[in-house]
């Protein structure tokens, strides 16, 4: 009786020894596949801080005036035809 004990857990083990080789392959694909997501998902993300970055050097400053916004005489003469034009068709 004793020796079907053994020989029971050297099947229990062969067969668990055989699972565990059969998946590990498996699971070291996924292991690797999502290390490589995320070195991928950095360097997207570095990419897109240095356009960000370079986009900024190349914006000029905002140029702000004294004067207040008072529109031109030409402005205003084409916004007066304008709604002239609206009134006599």
């Amino acid at each position: 009786m004793n020796t079907d004990r053994i020989e029971a857990l050297i099947g229990l083990l062969a067969t668990f020894g055989l699972l565990v080789l059969m998946a590990l392959p498996s699971a070291l694909g996924v292991v690797r596949d999502k290390r490589i997501d995320r070195q991928i998902r950095r360097a997207q993300r570095e990419h897109a801080d240095q356009e960000s970055r370079e986009a900024l050097k190349r914006q000029e400053p905002q140029k702000s005036s004294s004067r207040s916004t008072v529109p031109s005489t030409a402005t205003w003469y084409a916004d007066g035809r304008r709604s002239k034009k609206l009134v006599s068709s």
